[in-house]
């Protein structure tokens, strides 16, 4: 029986796995099958959104992690495998918005802030995944699928969010590095780029009248993206379906981009 989307036997890792597209993403991958751990800074979010995990059944860990800091990356990534056994996807989900300043007035202390969760924590968060995975492949256990979810802020010209911009534009040329050098022990790396979604990082603009008469009108499907738009493409990225599939990004945005 051909059952190329079925993750049972399957763990992943979902950074910002607590609430927005992450919690989307992980949410899809346990209805699918896997085994699921979330990281987040804030611990209660992570308990709710464990809670709700949960009840599909599935064995699920939720860990407090702050990407930017290396030794709590490197601490929790232990500890995840040590817990769940193995990681066969992981998603570097987690990141800050940049507010929207002029280029000019863009402060170096909000530049660096926004490298060091959206660059710097998918770096540590795939690095860390990326060598539990070749271990694991030189043991005769090859493959793994790791993710990085970027934004079309890192493929088109970001006015007034340039610091954003650079930090996912980073993550999208880092992912096909990954691709190339991987490969060899069956390992895939892939890119997720939202467009126009409803979280908390889009709050601002959500009902702001000038937005949804001149942005909106511009995405092809006329309405947000949703956190469970991302589910499908999670699911696809984590299974066998995508076993020949690396080096790629995937355009979320209901065709914003081609319009």
């Amino acid at each position: 029986m051909y059952r190329p989307f079925d993750l049972t036997g399957k763990v992943a890792l979902v950074t910002g796995g607590n609430r927005g597209i992450g919690l989307g993403m992980a949410m899809a991958l346990a209805e699918a099958g896997a085994d699921v751990i979330i990281w987040g800074t804030n611990q209660p979010k992570n308990e709710l959104a464990a809670a709700g995990l949960k009840k599909i059944g599935r064995r699920v860990l939720a860990q407090q992690v702050d990407v930017s800091r290396e030794a709590d990356v490197v601490r929790a990534m232990a500890g995840a495998v040590a817990q769940m056994g193995r990681i066969d996807i992981a998603i570097a989900n987690a990141g800050i918005g940049g507010g929207g300043a002029p280029f000019t007035d863009i402060a170096t202390d909000s530049f660096r802030r926004i490298q060091s969760v959206n660059v710097e924590g998918a770096f540590f968060t795939l690095r860390e995944a990326a060598k539990h995975m070749v271990e694991r492949a030189r043991k005769g256990d090859p493959g793994g699928s790791l993710v990085g979810v970027a934004s079309l802020a890192g493929i088109e010209g970001a006015g007034r969010n340039q610091h954003y911009g650079a930090s996912k534009g980073a993550v999208i040329s880092m992912m096909r590095g990954i691709a190339v050098e991987l490969a060899r022990y069956g390992i895939r790396a892939n890119t997720i780029a939202p467009g126009w979604i409803a979280t908390d990082m889009t709050a601002g603009l959500q009902g702001n009248r000038a937005f949804e008469e001149k942005v909106l009108p511009r995405v092809p499907m006329r309405r947000w993206g949703k956190p469970e738009d991302f589910g499908g493409i999670a699911v696809y990225l984590a299974s066998d379906a995508s076993a020949y599939h690396s080096g790629d990004t995937f355009v979320i945005d209901g065709g914003y981009a081609v319009f």
